[in-house]
Formats: structure tokens, C-alpha cells, sequence
């Protein structure tokens, strides 16, 4: 199965954070044929193993298997959900979006709502409709016939959108942050023969919510190196400014230098960057970001694991749909490959 393929059936899968069921069994299914080993932990992580020489470093790589999404907050008397936010989501994308409801009995499709802008007073139309104001349609008429359909309070609601090849290599699809991630790690253990390190190929959960995956795994398997598979913000849009998010589109994967919860260690960033260089990979550097990934916490494990981060280039992150480009997501699979077989001259 080609990386496009798997990001396809990835991205089409629902795993809003906490709930990523659907997700892991095709993690599971992805990477069985190329580990020696395949295992979940307590709190749903799964962990596939390639085993290396005895004495060879461990490394941990780390792609977060959850999206952002909702869960039912409230059943209204009239048959309208409300509900709450998983992850960072801007109050200004949800309205008019169709979603799912995960329910007991199945899915249901809906569409999230408010009031009317004909209606609607002036000073209203001025103002972003926050989340609270907001509530989806199923088209029931009660709130016993939502119950009936099977919709209890905490379901998980996630966006209504399918995978699409827009151009030649651009992509556009949900929950790319982080199923690209994941595809590149499950790619990257086809393509991995035999290697000195074992390998730790782990697609984490709850990672929108807190990179809570991540901490426990690395916790359990005490890595030596840890890599995260993520995405980046292309800042090549209309109104971004080039020092606010100076990383493109095509222009093969980013190098985290720096973010929010990561100084990435110098040994790993010269891994990655002369992996890249000796293969005539083009890679780009960023710095200042003010998010974080899985790396944040794998470095903080037990006495320390020096870690980094690749990342795919990504248009209109946390939002119902992303775009990114297939050539930047093969690049990090070859990047990530070459990587691992360099690891034990730098460790």
C-alpha cells in the first residue's frame, strides 16, 4: 500500500481524542507486517517493535493517532445537541459545518447551527458566534427521540469530511495533524530492513489534549532517542507574515530548532539535517512556534531523552479541513529511514 493510500484511509477514520479505537486497528494492520512485535498499552497506545542488536540505542518515534473534534455536552428538551470542544478549535470554523455523532447505535449525520443572520441584530452580525451559542442538527424532534437514536451525553462528534487529490501531488482531508504523521511512521517501518537500534514505532492517543500518550509510552519503553512525526504550520497563505510562520508548502519537511515545549537536542538536529543533506532531501528549519508536539514530553522522560521532531508542512491546521502536499510527506518518510539507519554513528 502506497503512503497515499494509507493517508487516505487514516484521514477518512474517526479518532477524536480519547476515542481513537478506529484509528489504532489500522495502525495495528499498517505496521504488523513490518515489526516483530505489536502491542497496546493500558491507556491505548500502540506500540509496534523492530528489533535491533543487543547494545544499540532504543528510539521511540511518535505520531499522535487523535484529532480535534466535539463531544455532546447537552440534549435540548427540542432535540438539539450542544456540546464542547476536544482540542484547540477556533470558535469562527464551526458554523455550517456538517458533522458526525459517534452514537450507540451508529453514526448520524448533523450540521452544527445557530441563529439565523436575518434575525440577528446588528451589533450580533459583528461578533464571532462562540461554541455555547452553537448546537448541531440531526433532525430529530425531541429530546427522547435523540435518545432513541441512540446519542448519549459524552459521545464524540467529529467533522464531516472525506479525503480528496485536488493537483498532482496536494491533498485535502480531515485530521491530517497528526494522521500524516502516523502514515509516515507506518511507511517508514515498510521500508526499514534490518537496522542496528530497535525501533519503537508508536502512534500515541490524546495527544490534542495534552500530549498524554506520548508521556506514558515513553515512560514504558525509557527510549535512548525519540522522534515525533507531526505537522507544521505553512505559513505560505494570504495575511501571513513570513516571520510569523515562515515554513512553505513543497518545500520538503520542516526541523523543529525549537518550540513551545522543545529545545531540540543538537545531536538529533545533526542527525536530521545531515541525513537530509547527504540524501539531497530538501528540509527546512523552524523555530518559534508556539505549539508543541509528543517530543515535548519523550525529552522529559525518566533522566532525559534527547529528541526531535519531523514535520509535514501543513495548510489550515486544527480546522474541519487540511491541505499539504504528498512530495513533502514522502520526503519525511525517506528522511525519517535514512535517520534511523544513521542513528548509531551520533549515539
Amino acid at each position: 500500500m502506497v503512503l497515499a493510500e494509507i493517508l487516505e484511509k487514516l484521514s477518512n477514520a474517526s479518532g477524536v481524542a480519547g476515542r481513537e479505537e478506529e484509528v489504532r486497528s489500522l495502525m495495528k494492520k499498517f505496521m504488523k507486517p513490518h515489526v516483530d512485535e505489536i502491542k497496546e498499552d493500558k491507556l491505548g497506545n500502540v506500540i509496534g517493535i523492530k528489533k535491533g542488536k543487543k547494545n544499540a540505542p532504543k528510539v521511540m518515534l511518535a505520531g499522535h493517532m487523535d484529532e480535534i473534534g466535539l463531544l455532546v455536552k447537552t440534549i435540548s428538551k427540542e432535540g438539539f445537541l450542544q456540546f464542547t470542544k476536544i482540542g484547540g478549535i477556533d470558535d469562527r470554523i464551526l458554523l455550517g459545518q456538517k458533522v458526525i455523532v459517534y452514537a450507540e447505535k451508529g453514526p448520524l449525520h448533523g450540521i452544527i447551527g445557530s441563529k439565523p443572520p436575518h434575525i440577528q441584530k446588528e451589533e450580533e452580525r459583528k461578533r464571532v458566534i462562540t461554541c455555547d451559542e452553537l448546537f448541531i442538527d440531526i433532525g430529530a424532534g425531541s429530546q427522547e427521540e435523540v435518545k432513541k437514536m441512540g446519542v448519549r451525553i459524552g459521545d464524540p462528534i467529529g467533522f464531516d469530511i472525506k479525503f480528496a487529490k485536488i493537483g498532482k501531488n496536494i491533498v485535502i482531508g480531515k485530521a491530517f495533524d497528526d494522521r500524516v504523521g502516523c502514515a509516515v511512521m507506518a511507511e517508514a517501518m515498510g521500508r526499514l530492513e534490518k537496522t542496528e537500534c530497535t525501533i519503537y514505532a508508536v502512534g500515541t492517543v490524546q495527544e490534542e489534549v495534552g500530549l498524554r500518550g506520548a508521556t506514558t509510552a515513553a515512560f514504558g519503553i525509557s527510549p535512548d532517542i525519540g522522534i515525533a512525526l507531526d505537522v507544521t504550520i505553512a505559513g505560505d497563505v494570504p495575511g501571513v507574515k513570513e516571520i510569523e510562520a515562515p515554513i512553505k508548502l513543497g518545500k520538503g519537511p520542516a526541523l523543529t530548532v525549537a518550540d513551545y515545549g522543545l529545545i531540540t537536542h543538537p545531536k538529533v538536529l545533526r542527525l536530521l539535517i545531515d541525513s537530509a543533506e547527504e540524501s539531497k532531501i530538501p528540509y527546512q528549519l523552524e523555530t518559534g512556534l508556539p505549539g508543541s508536539t509528543d517530543a515535548a514530553r519523550i525529552s522529559l522522560t525518566r533522566e532525559g531523552v534527547p529528541s526531535g521532531v519531523i514535520s509535514v508542512p501543513t495548510r489550515y491546521i486544527h480546522s474541519p479541513a487540511s491541505l499539504l502536499s504528498l512530495e513533502d510527506a514522502e520526503k519525511a518518510v525517506k528522511l525519517l529511514v535514512t535517520a534511523l539507519k544513521k542513528i548509531p554513528k551520533y549515539f
